[in-house]
């Protein structure tokens, strides 16, 4: 008996060492250990001893083989796996991440610093989620996240696999769940962004999904200036999921808009029996592109208008033939048309200038720019809404601004007085099938209105 108790001791001593392996089974071996002797130590009750003569038996004892049992305890805790997931922080790094992680494996921070497809998991925006699995050492056996490049760039699946000694990366289109989610917004401060972050109802309206407001109706409204504590919109869009996660939002649907009383509504249509591109409409079917934007500048106020004035540096009382919208140095300038650009370089007073010739001989005129944009050269096709260039104050100004001319045949106009339709109407075909589309989104504006004309807005999610 003595042999055993040493035999077992020694054999679970040797079991008790410092290494993570060795704790993890420790305490299962231990357990095997007492089971195996409790059972051949522990006798049946019997009557009181003092009733029974007593009687001496002694026998030989044979230990249970534990080889097999803490061999499989070794084995497992040899594969242990651990999952991890995190989300993305402000100011991570891909150390930081993967420390989080439960990664402790140089080889796959390098891999993935190197390899063109793992490298697309350092793009990933605050927020968004990323899973990993290690063994019980640290080494990453295989990492997954989704990439969104941006609002129409396929959304991928990146997954980083241990293989041998390396890794291999594999990148594989996601497949989203498409929701349609609507909002009522109160502006209230006289900013859009201060009304798209509030929580009326418990959301945050995305940033593309703002943009794209502003875009919807910026032949219209000028977002800068134009906007009033009071006025109201409701909007509905697309947003697209992944496992129940939010990956990001897609094209606004339907707008509606009241700006100092005058309420502007746009749907997007696009015919599928139609080879014509889809475009955003009025509720009756009417294009709503215009030719020409009302403001180039996104959330500009005018500081000069179309008229006579006196000039800020030859103090001369004299015309002033456009006009000028300020805004910090580097702001983008948009194309107010589609056109074709006839000047850009430096001109006079103009500073650096650019001409675009639209059809129809007009054209509209960009002064002052800090510098150009991309591949801005006469000959250029452009397309409204392009960015052409960057507010500056180049040339015969005194701060920053942008001043724009619009011209018809050459004579200088009066840009807020011009309205001129720029895509062909539906075919009776089309209309029929925008009539549908389009009364599907005016019942949801209904539910969006709060009944009575009062209260809090109401959201409402549907597929």
């Amino acid at each position: 008996m003595n042999q055993i108790h040493k035999f077992t001791s020694s054999r679970l001593f040797s079991l008790l060492g410092s290494t993570r392996k060795a704790r993890i089974i420790s305490a299962s071996a231990l357990f095997l250990a007492v089971c195996a002797f409790g059972a051949a130590g522990v006798a049946p009750l019997a009557p009181d001893a003092s009733d029974l003569p007593v009687k001496t038996v002694q026998e030989s004892v044979v230990a249970p083989d534990l080889a097999p049992q803490i061999n499989a305890l070794e084995q497992q805790s040899s594969t242990a796996q651990f999952v991890h997931e995190e989300k993305i922080r402000a100011g991570d790094t891909l150390a930081t991440l993967l420390t989080r992680l439960g990664v402790d494996d140089d080889a796959a921070e390098n891999f993935i610093k190197k390899d063109k497809v793992a490298k697309g998991v350092m793009q990933l925006k605050t927020g968004k989620r990323v899973q990993a699995q290690t063994d019980d050492e640290g080494n990453l056996q295989w990492l997954r996240a989704t990439v969104v490049d941006g609002k129409d760039d396929p959304v991928t699946n990146i997954k980083i696999t241990r293989k041998g000694d390396g890794f291999v990366a594999t990148a594989e289109p996601a497949k989203l769940e498409r929701r349609v989610e609507m909002h009522a917004r109160t502006i209230r401060s006289g900013s859009l962004y201060a009304a798209t972050d509030s929580s009326e109802d418990g959301a945050k309206l995305p940033d593309t999904i703002v943009k794209q407001i502003i875009e919807m109706f910026s032949t219209n409204i000028d977002f800068r200036g134009d906007l009033k504590r009071g006025d109201t919109f409701n909007v509905v869009y697309e947003t697209f999921w992944q496992d129940g996660e939010f990956v990001r939002a897609g094209r606004v649907l339907a707008g509606e808009f009241t700006n100092k009383g005058t309420t502007y509504q746009s749907v997007w249509f696009e015919d599928p029996q139609s080879k014509q591109g889809g475009g955003y409409y009025s509720f009756d079917g009417k294009s709503l592109k215009k030719a020409f934007l009302k403001s180039p500048v996104e959330f500009s106020r005018i500081s000069s208008g179309f008229a006579m004035r006196v000039h800020p540096i030859s103090g001369q009382w004299k015309a002033h033939k456009g006009i000028d919208f300020p805004a910090p140095t580097g702001t983008p300038i948009r194309a107010a048309g589609d056109g074709v650009i006839d000047f850009a370089g430096t001109m006079n007073g103009y500073g650096n200038f650019i001409i675009i010739k639209h059809w129809n001989n007009y054209t509209t005129a960009y002064a002052h720019m800090s510098r150009f944009g991309n591949g801005m050269k006469k000959g250029a096709k452009v397309s409204q809404g392009d960015v052409i260039g960057y507010v500056g104050t180049t040339g015969w100004s005194t701060g920053a601004h942008l001043h724009y001319e619009f011209r018809v045949g050459g004579e200088a106009k009066d840009p807020s007085k011009m309205n001129v339709q720029a895509q062909a109407p539906l075919t009776a075909a089309e209309m029929s099938r925008f009539k549908v589309y389009a009364n599907d989104m005016m019942h949801r504006f209904a539910l969006l209105r709060p009944a009575g004309g009062g209260g809090a807005p109401t959201r409402v999610a549907a597929k």
